[in-house]
């Protein structure tokens, strides 16, 4: 690690992502948990391998350290009262901006500004809360194509934790060779392998591509089928590092987007989460969307988990390559462009 880096950055403990690499990562925005799962209760959740603690300060959603800076007890252990959390340990408590707005032990003293909190940027977007643990500007919350338009239906899953590297689950998100091997228990035909030639362009964000083939998206064992012949169209847009959206074009003007939203809690752990919006069946219970959504990425996780190296080889070489792979070759290279080198596994 250079010297300059080591005085520019305060790497997380037991940090599991090369220095330089962490560095870069730690200027995008990633989601941290479902809104709805945001409570009085304070909430722990990891990123990038820092301990983060989530908690409702009245109207305001705060994000930081999940460290009292009193004694160092992680604030996810203690209770909160919707205005302010409490440290388990001494009751010392936090409100809006991490502030620290109460010391028990001494109510009527002037509160030190090193007993505030480490707090850090918060966005709400798609039943998300989204930060940025070195927000610098330049970067912003991924877009969600047709989210905020009213004929479309908003759907925010629950999360699934995958014990793999979020670069080897986006790059299978993006992979269009892989559903008649993978999806058969839910929507792909095992007898249509072939992949149509399509190429990726290249973006400010990443890249996107439009994929045309016969292989459907209506579930299998439910009524639906497409005109024969049809063809269907998959729209992926990538946005480095680790957030992808899916646009299924279906008969007759129907549309559903899904967004993989792949935070990295560790090099070696994922919590992908997946807001969906479509333009029909918006009477259908949002559980059969809950349900769907899950048999599909479960079968997607245990590829994931089962792949060696666990990182993402950013070198071409490393593996083998074939004319179906052009996204992941794209993907790969959008990574190399931002400066990252392996994602090595320390």
């Amino acid at each position: 690690m250079s010297e300059c880096l080591k005085n520019s950055v305060q790497l997380p403990r037991n940090c599991t992502f090369e220095p330089e690499d962490w560095e870069i990562l730690s200027h995008f925005w990633y989601p941290i948990a479902l809104a709805r799962e945001v409570e009085a209760k304070p909430l722990g959740v990891t990123l990038l391998d820092e301990t983060l603690v989530v908690y409702r300060a009245g109207t305001e959603i705060v994000v930081a350290q999940d460290l009292c800076p009193h004694r160092g007890v992680p604030l996810s252990m203690g209770q909160g009262d919707g205005k302010t959390i409490a440290c388990a340990y001494h009751g010392f408590r936090f409100g809006e901006g991490g502030r620290c707005v109460r010391i028990p032990a001494h109510p009527t003293a002037n509160i030190p500004k090193n007993m505030n909190l480490q707090s850090y940027p918060v966005k709400e977007q798609y039943g998300l809360i989204w930060t940025c643990l070195a927000d610098d500007g330049t970067r912003s919350v991924p877009d969600m194509p047709h989210w905020d338009e009213a004929e479309f239906q908003q759907i925010t899953c629950p999360s699934i934790d995958i014990a793999g590297f979020a670069g080897r689950q986006v790059e299978g998100f993006l992979d269009v060779a892989h559903f008649a091997f993978v999806h058969t228990e839910t929507f792909a035909d095992p007898g249509n392998a072939e992949v149509p030639a399509y190429m990726p362009k290249f973006t400010q964000e990443g890249f996107e591509a439009q994929y045309r083939s016969t292989v459907g998206n209506y579930p299998i064992g439910v009524c639906g089928s497409a005109p024969e012949g049809f063809e269907w169209l998959r729209h992926f847009r990538l946005s480095v590092p680790f957030t992808a959206t899916l646009e299924i074009h279906f008969p007759e003007g129907a549309r559903l987007v899904i967004m993989n939203a792949a935070s990295p809690v560790s090099a070696r752990k994922t919590r992908m989460f997946a807001p969906i919006c479509r333009n029909f069946d918006k009477e259908l219970p949002v559980q059969d969307v809950y349900d769907f959504n899950l048999r599909v990425f479960e079968e997607d996780r245990l590829l994931v988990e089962a792949q060696k190296p666990e990182c993402l080889p950013l070198d071409p070489t490393l593996e083998a390559h074939v004319m179906a792979d052009r996204s992941s070759i794209a993907y790969r290279r959008s990574l190399r462009d931002l400066g990252l080198s392996r994602f090595f596994i320390a």
